[in-house]
């Protein structure tokens, strides 16, 4: 999986929220809001490129104390949600 051009990260009064920026994102109209651990995930995930679930949920056990199942189950459920409103394919 990748994220889709055109989306990114950014901080609005103290709140991590995902943007739509340029013409490819013209039918996206919201902000996607994310807490502290869901903006780092977005992050790697740009940094990695093409990512899957498991290199994801590896990276955050090696960045945040968790047990490897949760944060399997944690990275699974953020991507699912974001494979739902569109930001990565």
């Amino acid at each position: 999986m990748k994220q889709k051009e055109g989306f990114v990260l950014r901080t609005v009064c103290g709140e991590h929220v995902i943007v739509g920026e340029g013409l490819g994102t013209i039918d996206f109209g919201k902000l996607i809001s994310l807490n502290e651990t869901a903006a780092w995930l977005w992050g790697k995930a740009g940094e990695m490129g093409d990512f899957t679930i498991d290199t994801l949920a590896a990276a955050l056990c090696e960045e945040y104390e968790v047990d490897a199942q949760q944060a399997h189950d944690d990275v699974t459920k953020m991507v699912s949600q974001w494979q739902e409103i569109g930001i990565v394919e």
